[in-house]
């Protein structure tokens, strides 16, 4: 499997997501894989309920994590608020789940668990990322997919859509603005950060 990824790649295939899933692995076998995964840059391990979503994202998925990163950064940094962007930083829960998003954040002080996490989907993938992210007790999790943003807050053990972020920190956050730059950002970062960063000076 690592073999694979050393191959040469064509420009088409560096710009789109290549996406696995396999069932029936037990936690003993997910840890080889994820050892075996080690020393691979850009490539994504999630396991949940013995199924492993391996994800090796393609160019347009990792632009538009960057760059929502980026956003999120001037958000902070204007508003002269502590943050540690904590990126694909794994978490799991011994035996039962492991997730690599694509950006995670703590906000005002380092925890042990980010208040954020941050996944852009290009593929369908396994349907149970909010699941896994509910066993890890996330508090928000955040879905751009299509052009949109997706929240979700957890709730007594349990995930509702919620079209602001609850997270103290970023109540001041316009989602619609933060949705618009993003898009904006396929046809120039600049332009994009730019509108973002004289928004938030109005």
């Amino acid at each position: 499997m690592t073999q694979a990824l050393s191959r040469p790649t064509t420009s088409r295939e560096q710009d789109r997501d290549q996406h696995l899933i396999y069932s029936g692995i037990t936690w003993e076998q997910f840890k080889l894989i994820q050892a075996g995964f080690a020393n691979s840059t850009g490539v994504r391990l999630f396991y949940y309920q013995e199924t492993i979503e391996i994800i090796m994202p393609g160019r347009a998925h990792e632009t538009v994590s960057r760059f929502i990163c980026v956003l999120l950064s001037i958000f902070c940094i204007e508003n002269n608020i502590e943050f540690e962007p904590t990126g694909s930083m794994t978490q799991q829960r011994e035996g039962e789940v492991s997730v690599e998003p694509d950006e995670s954040y703590c906000f005002g002080t380092s925890k042990p668990t980010p208040d954020l996490v941050i996944e852009v989907v290009f593929t369908s993938g396994s349907p149970k990322k909010l699941q896994r992210y509910q066993a890890l007790e996330i508090p928000e999790v955040w879905f751009w997919q299509d052009g949109i943003f997706s929240l979700y807050r957890l709730r007594d053990r349990t995930y509702e859509v919620i079209s602001q972020s609850e997270i103290p920190e970023l109540a001041g956050l316009d989602i619609e603005l933060l949705t618009r730059c993003v898009s904006m950002a396929q046809t120039s970062r600049l332009e994009a950060a730019n509108t973002f960063r004289n928004a938030l000076k109005k």
